[in-house]
Order: structure tokens, then C-alpha cells, then sequence
């Protein structure tokens, strides 16, 4: 135990404090991944997880922002996915999460899968996980190993990885980065997302096309506010960026703002506004609570910590409850729509069995200038839960002719056909999507409404091991493993930096190997911009 700090035994908690579950989570401190008992607890309102290190005594961090909305995500907990039948690790006794890469118990399959092609970036923010400045080597796999990794991805069962963000450091400088698509692409990988701040992408409009006839269909665009206050990083570049989106004719940019408290939560709404303003290119809002990783004092964290029900409260208060907290559902609720339509169709679907407390989203339509929500027109709850129903009954036996009969007439229990958007129709579309796996009317859906997701990844504090075991967003590594995200960054003197290291060259290496400069890549604004 560290000096000045009192321990807790965790079975002599005050009665204040309610006891939600028990769990297991990891020493913050520790250089080792040091896997401790834990308890999510209620307290005033919120939820906490407490835990106890032998070395370095307890400690409490918050969890999720609100109980309340704790008790509602858990409504769609996943029993379990579908994991995987063929892990890469083959420990027949593994102890999450150190034996990552993925082992036999995890409980989902790779939904999304991150390719790192450089650790090298143009900029250096402070809450970066990390970059090749920071890591004194520059990692760059070839050729050859990214098309072993896509093999990898491809080869995994019952579900094969479908979707891929190439990200960094920054991708873009990388020159090979359109022949590395292609190489994807010639894999038969059907959605390649860049994650990517879109310096390059803003002044370099013919590398913005090769790309995009490499096959790129989505951006990531890093964008943490509307003010340069908020977005130092590229407040003068998105414009240009967009721009060249509609003279390449790119129209699937997601916005993703890391969120951090006292710095832009505050902007929040903003950030959405600015998104609707820019329909035509954008399709999303994709907001990630700061992840806390490394070693910070208790004050530090308390300082920039915020989860996702303190998002969608800041989000509420801003719009004047137009965007509410009840319009938003837990990434695992999509599970009810792939489970029912894997026990109509007999394959396996794709299938979103993250933790509840992982991610939350909801869509919203503008009409005559008005922000609806779905949620304003179509019960979701309740179709969730029509859904779940139907789904056990088809288990069981159920005839799918009837069943599919059940949902044409129970529609109109679920939608509020006067209130719905004049250029969608929700019935035909879940008819199409749910009875017809036909999911070329979601075209119309996404082309018409506004994507707004969280996903709030974890650090050392808050970490949960029931919530890696089900994590979906994975990084594909040239060893041939596939680790999910919150073991590869959390830990990473066992996975990221390890891994990398082992793969990449000394900076006069790669110096004299491309006969670059690394100072070079660093981006200097134009002074006529700031």
C-alpha cells in the first residue's frame, strides 16, 4: 500500500452506496497488466467502479453519468454474441485481458476493424494516444503484411470482418495509402473508413480522389468544435475539406469530436448544428468521451472525465430538450435487428453485442428546418421489444410466414405515419430491411437523416474486463493477432507500443530508407489562415 493513501476493503462500503454488480478491472498503476476484483456501485445519482490494488491502494472513478439512464441501457444487455470459432490465441485458460489477440472466450466478432498504416502524424495533440514523436520509431507495415491482415480478417468465423478504418497516426502521409485500399478492396472488404484530421485532404485535391477511386466510402473526420478555441487542430482546414467532398463528390463524412470536460462540452449542439449545415457531405456525429490513459492525479481526471449520459444532458440543455436523452439507444439494442433477422434468413448476421455502456446513437431528420428525432415518429422501444419477442417465438418454432404477417399488421402500433418525414416511409423500409433483406431503401434513410453515436472508450480508471470481452472494435496486427481496442491503447507496453515496436525502423532508418525527413511531416498553417 502507497504511503498517504487509506485502503478500503470494497465489502465495507458506506450504505449510501448501492452495490449494481460486480466485475473485474485493472490497476491503474501498475506497470503490469494487473487484473483486481471490482464493484459497479450507485451512488448520488451516478455510477461508480471502486477497486483495490495490494500495491497501491483503492481507488473509485466514475463510471456513467447518470443511474437512471444506466438501469435503461441495461434493458438491452446481450447475453452473449457470437464471438468467435476461430481465436488466434491458444490459451486454453486465458485471463482477459491479457491474452488478447482474439482467445477463445471473447464474446463478439470483429464488427470494425482499425489498420494502423503509420504512427507518424502532421500534428501532436495532447490527449493523442500516441504518435511517432512520442515513440521513437516509426512503424509502417508493407505491402505483404497488410495483405496478410486483411487475409487474417477475412479468414475469421462463423462472421468475417467486413468493414475496415485505415487510421494512424495520420494515414494521408502515407503515398501508398489509394494502393493499400485497393488491396483491401481485392479482399472484398465492402466499407474502407480513413480516420484522418483532413489537412492533407483539404489542399490536395487529386490524392482526395485517388482515394476515393481506391474505394474509400467513408471519412472520420477529426473535428472537436465549431470555434478555434475548440478545434486548433484544423478550425481553418475544414472548410476547404468539405469543399473538396463536393467537387470529388464525396458525400459520407462523419464528423467525431473527442469531448472533454471544460474544454467543448460546451459545444456540443454546436458541433450537430454545423453537421446539419453541411447535410449534402455529412452523414454523422460520431462523439467519443475523452479516454483518460495513462497516470493522472484523482483532481485531473475529475477535471476533463465526462461519459456519455453527461454528453446527451449537455446535448438536451443546449437544444432546449429538442435532441433528448431518450431518443438515444445503447449500441446493443441493433442487436435485436440482426438476431431477428438471422432467425428468419438461417445465417449468421452481422451483430453489435458491445457492452451497454460501451456506445449509444439515434438518428435525426430535418425538415423545413425543424430537428426531428426518430424517436418523435416511431416507438423504438417498443418495436425493440416487439422484436425480442418475435425472435424467441421463431426460436421455438414459429412459422416465419407468420411472423412476417405479425409485423405488416402490427406496424402501425410502432409508427406515427402523420408525424414521419415526407421523404422516407419507415414502414417500407423495415419491411424491405426486416422481410425482404432488401437494405437498398437504408440508402434513402441514411441520405435523408443525421447519425448521432457516442462511443466511449475505456483507460485504466473506469476499465471494465466485462466490457473488453465484448468489444467489436478491434486493431489487426501484423503477428497475425486481432486485439480488441481497449486492451491494444489501455495496455500499452503489452499490445500497441510492443507490437509496433517489434515491426518498425529507428527514425535514421526510415530516414534513409525513403529519403524523408520526419520534421518534414510536421503541418505549418499558412499564417493568411489563423
Amino acid at each position: 500500500m502507497v504511503e498517504g493513501r487509506q485502503e478500503t476493503k470494497l465489502s465495507e462500503m458506506p450504505l449510501k452506496e448501492k452495490l449494481i454488480t460486480e466485475t473485474k478491472s485493472v490497476c491503474p498503476e501498475c506497470d503490469i497488466i494487473n487484473v483486481l476484483p471490482a464493484k459497479i456501485i450507485e451512488k448520488q445519482g451516478k455510477v461508480f467502479i471502486q477497486k483495490t490494488c495490494p500495491l497501491h491502494g483503492s481507488f473509485e472513478e466514475l463510471y456513467w453519468g447518470s443511474a437512471d439512464y444506466y438501469y435503461r441501457a441495461r434493458d438491452f444487455l446481450v447475453e452473449k454474441g457470437k464471438g468467435i470459432t476461430t481465436p488466434q490465441v491458444k490459451n486454453p485458460k486465458p485471463i482477459c485481458p491479457k491474452s488478447c489477440g482474439l482467445c477463445k472466450d471473447h464474446l463478439s466478432h470483429p464488427a470494425l476493424t482499425n489498420i494502423a498504416v503509420t504512427n507518424r502524424c502532421d500534428l501532436s495533440c495532447w490527449y493523442c494516444f500516441f504518435f511517432a514523436e512520442k515513440a521513437g520509431y516509426v512503424y509502417e507495415p508493407s505491402m505483404q503484411q497488410f495483405d496478410e491482415m486483411f487475409a487474417n480478417l477475412k479468414a475469421m468465423k462463423p462472421v468475417p470482418c467486413n468493414a475496415l478504418q485505415f487510421t494512424g497516426g495520420e494515414p494521408t502521409l502515407r503515398e501508398d495509402l489509394p494502393e493499400i485500399m485497393k488491396l483491401a478492396k481485392k479482399q472484398d472488404f465492402r466499407h474502407i473508413q480513413l480516420n484522418t484530421n483532413g489537412i492533407r485532404l483539404s489542399k490536395d485535391l487529386d490524392f482526395f480522389k485517388k482515394l476515393f477511386e481506391a474505394g474509400m466510402n467513408t471519412i472520420y473526420l477529426s473535428f472537436d468544435g465549431t470555434s478555434k478555441q475548440t478545434n486548433p487542430k484544423n478550425h481553418w482546414e475544414v472548410p476547404a475539406f468539405l469543399e473538396n467532398c463536393r467537387k470529388v463528390g464525396f458525400h459520407s463524412v462523419v464528423l467525431v469530436p473527442t469531448v472533454i470536460k471544460g474544454v467543448n462540452d460546451n459545444e456540443l449542439f454546436n458541433i450537430i448544428k454545423f453537421a446539419i449545415d453541411n447535410l449534402d457531405v455529412v452523414r454523422g456525429v460520431n462523439f467519443q468521451p475523452v479516454s483518460l490513459v495513462g497516470r493522472m492525479p484523482k483532481k485531473e481526471r475529475e477535471k476533463h472525465r465526462i461519459t456519455i449520459p453527461d454528453c446527451l444532458d449537455r446535448i438536451s440543455e443546449q437544444s432546449n430538450n429538442v435532441i433528448y436523452r431518450d431518443a438515444f439507444f445503447p449500441v446493443p439494442s441493433v442487436f435485436t435487428l440482426s438476431n431477428f433477422i438471422e432467425q428468419l434468413t438461417d445465417k449468421p448476421q452481422y451483430e453489435l453485442s458491445n457492452h451497454f455502456v460501451c456506445g449509444a446513437a439515434t438518428y435525426l431528420f430535418i425538415e423545413n428546418d425543424k430537428i426531428l428525432p426518430i424517436t418523435d415518429f416511431v416507438k423504438v422501444n417498443e418495436l425493440f421489444k416487439w422484436l425480442h419477442k418475435e425472435t424467441i417465438e421463431l426460436k421455438k418454432g414459429k412459422h416465419k410466414a407468420l411472423t412476417a404477417l405479425s409485423l405488416l399488421t402490427q406496424l402501425g402500433k410502432f409508427i406515427d405515419y402523420k408525424k414521419q418525414p415526407k421523404l422516407i416511409n419507415v414502414g417500407k423500409l423495415l419491411v424491405d430491411a426486416l422481410l425482404k433483406h432488401d437494405y437498398n431503401s437504408l440508402g434513402v434513410f441514411h441520405k435523408t437523416s443525421l447519425f448521432i453515436g457516442f462511443m466511449h472508450f475505456q483507460d485504466p480508471y473506469n476499465y471494465d474486463v466485462e466490457r473488453v470481452k465484448r468489444c467489436n472494435i478491434m486493431y489487426a496486427v501484423p503477428d497475425g493477432r486481432v486485439i480488441p481496442f481497449c486492451a491494444f491503447n489501455v495496455f500499452p507496453q503489452a499490445y500497441r507500443d510492443r507490437i509496433q515496436k517489434q515491426f518498425s525502423l529507428s527514425f535514421e532508418e526510415w530516414e534513409k530508407k525513403t529519403g524523408k525527413k520526419l520534421k518534414d511531416d510536421v503541418y505549418t498553417r499558412d499564417k493568411n489562415l489563423s
